[in-house]
């Protein structure tokens, strides 16, 4: 038997919490610092309290103390790390956070406590919410057990929950137990494998992979971030940091990539970046390339692996260029839309990021044919759900379209010809009205109506404020300025005996409208709200806001049915008709 690179070591959950406290154990930057969700930090708990096993633990030995590792908690350590964890991050770090009451770092770049409540009674766990935050039952906040002693927590319940209800002699015996059966989880075994000093880095990363390939806990683009947490760490971190910057507002008031339009996870960038340098969408092809290994005949090399980096570097580097970023963000808005509530396909996003990216800096294409090609691009992949099934499968394919041109001439002419096969007058006659025979919320032609209207400079029904200046989220405040009005409100329709909710919010019996018109039309029915409505206006501005807003004639006299059957097609030409604007705007 060939010498293994791991040994077994028994810890108790103290002696984990302990070493971490001091600093013995850190986490090393081929993990991300997000825990996870409250829901599955009770369960956790839960099984530990019934006695059942919750896994293993990976640590690698460094060897030596002073190495760059993170480590986890806020409070300054006293030693620098000489175990790294490798695997079970997410459960010790979940564990320690309750334990010693850490803030810890969620997927959107807030810190915030994690909050487990605990029933005595019953020995059952819960993520607090109302219903606990009133029922002097529970002990709302696990961490306490944890961070006094034991009799003190059972004398403080006791007198709360005395102060409710009556509490019998055998109800404190057991209450007492299954306080102090919690507070005795410090005393939970683990098992860890811990790696051998001599591993290398790479070989670390290697068993991380290997490990979390065998089930659904990774992705992809997670391996690809092991990989640049080994051999690039810094360009992981920019890559975070820039995300985290996306939310958040500059305090000093310096160039930010904070938008209300794109806020990306590093997935998403991790995408764009690998689009940019290699024309690839399939993150295992990346994976292995970032390997060292050539795809055609299979071998590995240090040497290829440091120059596939270095097109990762360049790549990158105009990614995160702030210059950039804010046109492209500046291309979505020129598409028609102007927040994320609108943007259906975050994928969608990535991709045409990837081709203004290219058409810029590889292809050299005019700045003004670029943004606009870019902008009919989006608004395509947007509305048609481009990259909303298989999204992989089809960015690669449409990259792989662009890896043999030459000149922006060629670069152009692909995007015009994959638009012209796509958005065909069959598309706009008889698909598209299709697509709008739904209650989606989310739907991508509801979205790309909303699109259209801004393009085409409609304003909101009964209104004179544009729909663009109505959907911009600075407009937004406690109540929003823009409501999905029912053309055929929900109580009219159920009193005609319609109450589905699919057939009631159908797209085609939405309307945009400033939110105290749509508060102050209530439930009346059209034939009644329409004339006062109308009467705001000449005869040729109501002709306009119609065709702006799809109304048939007469509508408001229409069965529900045969209204729904004639506005489809014409949402249908609105939508056209915002395609085109797009396309006339090019010199």
């Amino acid at each position: 038997m060939s010498d293994t690179l791991f040994k077994e070591v028994h810890y108790s959950l103290d002696g984990l919490i302990n070493d971490i406290g001091f600093g013995r154990i850190g986490l090393p930057d081929i993990q991300r610092p997000f825990v996870w969700a409250n829901a599955k930090v009770r369960d956790l708990f839960d099984s530990m309290y019934r006695g059942y096993p919750v896994g293993y633990f990976l640590f690698w030995q460094t060897g030596a103390e002073g190495t760059d590792a993170k480590v986890i908690g806020d409070q300054n350590k006293q030693k620098a790390p000489s175990l790294l964890i490798v695997d079970g991050q997410q459960r010790l770090t979940s564990l320690y956070a309750v334990i010693r009451r850490e803030a810890v770092l969620r997927e959107n770049f807030e810190r915030e406590h994690i909050r487990i409540a605990f029933r005595p009674q019953t020995g059952t766990f819960a993520v607090p919410d109302a219903t606990t935050e009133r029922d002097p039952e529970y002990i709302l906040d696990i961490s306490e057990v944890f961070s006094r002693p034991t009799h003190k927590t059972i004398r403080e319940y006791l007198e709360r929950l005395s102060a409710a209800r009556e509490v019998t002699e055998a109800e404190e015996d057991k209450i007492a137990d299954a306080i102090g059966r919690l507070a005795g989880l410090t005393n939970f075994p683990f098992i860890a494998l811990e790696l051998s000093q001599q591993c290398s880095e790479e070989q670390v990363a290697d068993v991380f992979v290997r490990i979390n390939s065998e089930g659904k806990k990774l992705n992809q683009s997670d391996f690809i971030l092991t990989l640049m947490s080994v051999f690039w760490d810094d360009g992981r971190s920019e890559l975070e940091q820039f995300c985290r910057r996306a939310r958040q507002p500059s305090p000093t008031g310096q160039p930010s990539p904070f938008n209300q339009i794109f806020q990306p996870d590093p997935d998403h960038l991790l995408r764009v970046d690998v689009g940019v340098a290699f024309r690839r969408a399939r993150l295992e092809h990346v994976y292995s390339l970032l390997r060292g290994k050539d795809l055609s005949t299979g071998d590995v090399s240090p040497g290829q692996r440091d120059s596939q980096f270095t097109k990762l570097r360049d790549a990158q580097a105009r990614v995160l260029n702030l210059t950039y970023w804010a046109d492209f963000l500046n291309i979505v808005r020129a598409a028609g839309y102007r927040s994320e509530k609108t943007i259906s396909s975050v994928n969608a996003l990535v991709f045409a990021y990837q081709l203004y990216l290219l058409g810029r800096t590889e292809y050299d294409v005019d700045g003004f044919l670029l943004k606009n090609a870019v902008a009919r691009w989006l608004f395509m992949s947007l509305l048609t759900g481009r990259f909303t099934s298989s999204p992989e499968s089809r960015m690669e394919q449409d990259l792989a379209e662009l890896r043999d041109l030459k000149s922006a001439e060629q670069f152009l002419a692909r995007l015009a010809a994959v638009e012209a096969v796509t958005l065909t007058d069959d598309y706009w006659t008889k698909t598209l009205p299709m697509e709008l025979a739904t209650s989606a919320g989310r739907s991508p032609a509801l979205f790309g109506f909303y699109a259209a209207q801004t393009l085409i400079g409609a304003r909101a029904l009964f209104s004179k404020s544009p729909v663009a200046d109505l959907l911009d989220p600075p407009a937004y405040g406690q109540k929003k300025a823009l409501e999905r009005h029912h053309l055929f409100p929900k109580q009219y329709l159920k009193k005609q005996g319609i109450d589905s909710v699919r057939d009631i919010n159908q797209i085609a019996n939405y309307a945009l409208v400033e939110w105290d018109d749509n508060i102050a039309i209530s439930d009346g029915p059209p034939a009644s709200y329409w004339p006062h409505y109308a009467a705001r206006f000449s005869h040729e501005e109501l002709a306009q806001m119609c065709r702006w807003h799809a109304l048939p004639n007469d509508w408001w006299s229409m069965d529900y049915e045969e209204f729904l059957t004639a506005r489809r097609p014409l949402i249908a030409n609105v939508i056209r008709a915002g395609y085109e604007k797009l396309a006339s705007d090019v010199a």
